[in-house]
């Protein structure tokens, strides 16, 4: 034992787990100056050591920053960083492109940014796109010397022409890639790749034995090199390998379909049956499994081994996934095999559309032949819009599924997709609004759709009442859906029946989902604290007081507890006004007082669970009633200040805001949100300002209207404009 790198304590000893060794010593000074060290008492090599870290506190590392806007960066270096990051961690309303053809507006030549947009289009399908971007970086990495630094774009390149079967071109770009080390493992496995679609066998075994060495555990690697030893006969040799995969890794499903073609070959049926029993249960009978090992085998031109193993899912489940046989159609075409790969692309195209989503880029390969083969086929052209629409490529998809409504005009998804398409992407609000009201005429059971349709009418500024007939009419379906059941409470609360929101919301119990948190307790608080108008407009004192005092505990049945620090001053104003109506003015001051605290300054509030302008409106109420007219006057004077300010700022989504806090299904327009809100805080503000202002106030919440006829804050303040002041509810 040391200390200070002077030892103190030294003892030899014997000891194993069984015979432990312990003891007890004193020392003066800090636990972290002394250090344990056990040793070796022959060889005197340490065995271990122990010291007390010394406590600090590590220094706060600095805040992440928000990307700037592509113009406003310097150079082309942090455009590609910051495309680069914006892609690696998929954010979500920042787009990585922006980036990069800034960067190539300011120097067309950039290899990276070149490289990345190639990259960009080829993880799209769009290889023709992507091919234009790489050339242009492999011709400025390659001006001055032959050999770039990074094979990478090289490897781009290959892939891209790959996938346009440019087999000769795609060789000699792998080639290239491989001069560089850090791609010798995905270059040499694709060059394998091509050796085998041109049964060039031998050499094929050169290249992936090349890959094995760069990545001795690759599984597909492994997998390549077994199905070409078996094409060169050598099964031993295959055999041997596929037994030392499985050992390092029992889940290689490409080596256990092999070791099942060899056991059959070997005409060993018996031990064929137990593989192939394994691969299932290895499987757990989950189609994409087959399918990644499929597409391994059709990569390499093995069209027959690809079909034979999604073949082998196929005769394990009832229930088949539609796009399996799309594939089977294709490794049919492939093959040369035209009438089986019709027959295939026929029972793909009369399967359950239902949960279809391409999403590998292999998908639009095969769509396209499907469509190619079988132009009626309105589903694949369904499929290929949703495959579109994911990789961003809009028109693409309104294309496809246009001709897919023009085939097949009573599918109603295509025309629900179409509706959103047209809506968020083309800015058409009357095919939109066609569209989504044929996708619900075909299939009046689906929930969703009547809920996209009525948040259409919304987006639309549809009247109340006519949204309300809609929820009504499909009453049950409205039951089905929390969001739609909600919307029919939060109509109600407009329209001023706030009895039966109450009554609605008291008989449903309700789960917190992503994009509804807080709405439902923002309509129970609506229609209690308009039900404590009534009541003290009406003189029911007392009613009013139980109304105010049920908000102070929400029921269980609304799915969420109140937040720390919720401010609730309309609550504390309005039990102040109630005291003071029943002359109890302790209570009442005390009320009044509480209801001038939290949050006083103005913001920008688009959604839901920004700061509220309410908030602090009520604030400036509670001031009239202790007497403060200037800090009154202040608060209604900066909420209308601060709406005429802003009213047409220029709004864009928080870069660290990856995901927006509310249900979005038609895109809003941020820009005018945020002149609704500007109109309405200055509605209010002048609605503060007493009497003679209240026209302004009027007109303001008319503007709001107009523009949102939905906009409850608007709704509900506007009717207090007669009763404010004559009921001497404000000071």
């Amino acid at each position: 034992m040391q200390n200070d790198e002077d030892t103190f304590f030294s003892e030899t000893i014997i000891c194993s787990p069984e015979q432990i060794y312990t003891t007890r010593l004193y020392f003066k000074g800090a636990a972290e100056d002394i250090k344990v060290i056990v040793t070796d008492s022959i060889s005197g090599e340490e065995l271990i050591s122990y010291q007390k870290a010394k406590t600090a506190i590590p220094a706060i590392p600095a805040p992440a920053m928000a990307a700037k806007k592509p113009a406003e960066i310097d150079n082309n270096e942090q455009l590609f960083l910051t495309g680069l990051h914006i892609e690696q961690y998929r954010h979500a309303t920042f787009d990585a492109r922006n980036y990069y053809t800034e960067a190539l507006r300011r120097d067309a030549r950039d290899a990276r940014c070149n490289n990345a947009m190639g990259l960009w289009y080829l993880r799209r399908g769009k290889s023709k796109t992507a091919e234009s971007y790489l050339r242009a970086a492999v011709a400025t990495l390659t001006e001055r010397n032959p050999n770039p630094y990074d094979g990478e774009v090289y490897y781009n390149l290959g892939c891209c022409l790959q996938m346009q079967q440019n087999w000769a071109d795609a060789f000699d770009a792998f080639y290239k890639s491989v001069w560089n080390d850090a791609w010798q493992h995905a270059g040499y496995f694709n060059l394998a790749r091509i050796a085998v679609i041109q049964h060039k066998y031998a050499d094929a075994l050169g290249y992936i034995r090349q890959s094995l060495v760069k990545n001795y555990h690759s599984h597909s690697v492994r997998h390549a090199v077994v199905f070409i030893l078996r094409k060169l006969n050598r099964n031993e040799e295959a055999l041997k390998l596929i037994d030392e995969s499985l050992t390092i890794d029992p889940f290689n499903i490409g080596c256990l379909f092999e070791k099942m073609l060899l056991q059959k070959n070997n005409n060993n049926e018996t031990e064929a049956g137990r593989t192939k029993a394994l691969i299932h249960e290895q499987t757990h009978g989950w189609v994409h499994n087959y399918i990644e090992y499929a597409f391994d085998y059709a990569h390499a031109g093995l069209f027959d081994e690809a079909a034979a193993l999604l073949l082998l899912y196929c005769n394990s489940t009832q229930d088949k996934y539609t796009l399996v046989y799309y594939y089977l159609g294709w490794f049919a075409l492939q093959s040369g095999n035209q009438n089986k790969a019709h027959d295939y692309f026929k029972t793909g195209a009369e399967s359950n559309p239902a949960f279809v989503f391409p999403n590998r880029v292999e998908d639009l390969t095969v769509l396209q032949a499907a469509v190619a083969i079988n132009p009626a086929d309105a589903n694949a052209l369904y499929y290929l819009g949703n495959y579109w629409y994911d990789k961003r490529q809009y028109g693409d998809a309104i294309a496809c599924w246009e001709k897919s409504a023009l085939i097949q005009n009573t599918f109603p998804t295509v025309h629900r997709n179409l509706s959103l398409a047209y809506f968020n992407k083309e800015s058409d609000k009357d095919k939109a609004l066609a569209a989504m009201e044929l996708a619900f005429s075909l299939d009046r059971r689906d929930a969703r759709v009547l809920m996209e349709l009525d948040q259409l009418y919304k987006a639309l500024n549809k009247p109340l009442e006519e949204r309300l007939t809609l929820l009504e009419k499909y009453l049950p379906l409205v039951c089905s859906r929390e969001d739609l059941y909600l919307e029919r409470i939060t109509i109600y609360n407009q329209l001023g029946q706030h009895e039966k929101a109450k009554e609605l919301i008291a008989g449903f119990k309700f789960h917190p989902w992503e994009g509804g948190e807080g709405k439902v307790i923002s309509q129970y608080l609506c229609c209690h604290l308009e039900l404590t108008k009534i009541a003290i407009s009406a003189g029911r004192y007392n009613d009013a007081l139980e109304l105010l005092n049920s908000l102070e505990q929400y029921p269980i049945n609304l799915g969420e507890g109140k937040l720390p620090g919720t401010q609730e001053n309309d609550i504390d104003y309005w039990k102040g006004v109630v005291y003071d109506c029943l002359d109890k003015k302790e209570p009442a001051l005390h009320f009044f007082k509480k209801a001038t605290r939290g949050i006083s300054e103005p913001v920008q509030a688009i959604f839901y669970n920004d700061p509220q302008p309410d908030k602090i409106f009520y604030q400036g109420l509670a001031w009239l009633k202790l007497g403060e007219h200037d800090k009154a006057n202040d608060i209604f004077n900066r909420l209308i200040n601060f709406g005429k300010l802003h009213m047409q700022d220029e709004i864009n989504i928080d870069y660290f805001a990856v995901s927006l806090p509310d249900l979005l299904v038609f895109d809003a327009d941020l820009n005018l949100l945020n002149k609704i809100h500007c109109l309405y805080l200055a509605g209010l503000g002048s609605l503060g300002l007493g009497k003679e202002n209240t026209e302004a106030a009027a007109n303001y919440f008319n503007e709001v209207l107009a523009l949102n006829k939905s906009h409850q804050g608007a709704l509900i303040h506007k009717k207090m404009i007669s009763k404010l002041y004559d009921a001497k509810l404000a000071g």
